[in-house]
């Protein structure tokens, strides 16, 4: 491409439309040195030059036309999100004050009189071009700084979610038995609480803002389990009465160790909240008869009772040191006899009713060696 041909691509375009030629080529000689000149003698037309693929940078906009006239053209330009910051400035023989006011007030950045001084016409043109150069850099420097702030936002957001999920499976890794029990649970309390916010009581509540906390919250439902000692934590058999009670220790010390973290934030961060009502009180059972606090009914929080439901139902499908997996059909045998003993009604009637992707979720995560391998026998 020649010089000549790349300044003439890089002026800015200005479009003319005026239904007498001999204004149009006036206009047309005032302009061509400087800018790019398009003409139209019709509103219609018009519209159809702006709606182009390349549109004017700025337009000179006679009134007094037949059909459709300037009023009406600056009105549906302005109307339009994609052609309305294109400055227009009206060029009319309409002299009167309540013209000038009427145009400005359909959005004209500026009202000039015919016959024009050049001078002046080329002085506002170009003071308008500026304008409108200086709120396109600014509004695209204002774009770039939004997806940039999304970007470190989400960049953020995925560090936190895997450090929580590196401090849980670290947890997880002093139960060899484990496998991919995090994700699995997770799984189950998003599927859960996807089911049970059609139930009115629970609408409000399971918004998709909380359902993505619990997700990210879950992982943390045992880390308390990292204080447990190994001769414990690993015991193939049964636990004696006092070895038991150091055991459920392990909700007590979760919720401190969260309790010490949003200490060091100095903030309260939902998805920690959260993580310390499920770390805490998971073991609860609704007739009261769970642990550490003996909660009972809708006392105990909400997303521990998710997370109950849902590890249990990990735990019986899962082979452990001390036992076999169970098959998923005697899981949710387990589950059912457990409704309004250990399990909230409405959670084990939605774990039902979803019992197959729960099952999908348990085949999807399942362990390679040892961990889920009965999900499909009776």
């Amino acid at each position: 491409m020649s010089k000549t041909q790349s300044q003439w691509v890089e002026k800015p375009t200005v479009l003319v439309v005026d239904d007498t030629p001999d204004n149009l080529v006036l206009m047309s000689a005032l302009l061509k040195d400087h800018y790019r000149v398009k003409v139209s003698n019709s509103g219609s037309k018009a519209l159809d030059i702006v709606n182009s693929a390349a549109p004017p940078d700025l337009i000179l906009l006679d009134i007094m036309m037949p059909e459709m006239d300037g009023y009406e053209v600056c009105k549906q330009l302005k109307s339009t999100e994609k052609t309305a910051d294109i400055p227009i400035i009206f060029l009319t023989a309409k002299t009167e004050s309540r013209d000038e006011t009427k145009g400005l007030a359909l959005g004209a950045v500026d009202y000039l009189t015919k016959p024009v001084n050049p001078e002046i016409l080329m002085a506002r043109v170009s003071n308008h071009l500026q304008l409108k150069a200086q709120k396109d850099f600014l509004a695209d420097k204002n774009e770039f700084l939004e997806k940039e702030v999304r970007r470190r936002t989400q960049e953020v957001t995925m560090v936190q979610d895997v450090t929580i999920l590196i401090l849980a499976s670290l947890a997880e890794t002093r139960d060899s038995d484990t496998g991919n029990h995090i994700r699995r649970t997770q799984f189950y309390i998003r599927a859960l609480a996807e089911k049970l916010r059609f139930l009115p009581k629970y609408s409000e509540l399971l918004t998709d803002v909380y359902i993505d906390v619990l997700f990210k919250s879950a992982p943390l439902h045992d880390i308390g389990k990292v204080g447990i000692p190994d001769h414990i934590l690993l015991k193939p058999g049964p636990f004696e009465d006092d070895e038991f009670e150091i055991m459920k220790s392990h909700t007590t010390l979760g919720k401190e160790a969260i309790e010490q973290a949003e200490a060091q934030l100095g903030v309260e961060v939902d998805f920690l909240k959260v993580a310390k009502e499920i770390a805490y009180s998971h073991q609860e059972k609704w007739d009261g008869s769970g642990y550490p606090e003996g909660l009972k009914g809708e006392d105990i929080p909400l997303s521990a009772r998710l997370m109950a439901i849902a590890d249990v139902y990990d735990a019986l499908i899962s082979k452990r040191v001390y036992k076999n997996a169970m098959s998923h059909e005697q899981a949710v045998a387990i589950i059912e006899e457990g409704r309004g003993n250990h399990f909230d009604p409405d959670l084990v009637d939605c774990f039902i009713e979803i019992q197959g992707d729960l099952l999908a979720i348990a085949l999807r995560f399942a362990d390679s060696d040892e961990g889920v391998l009965n999900v499909n026998s009776e």
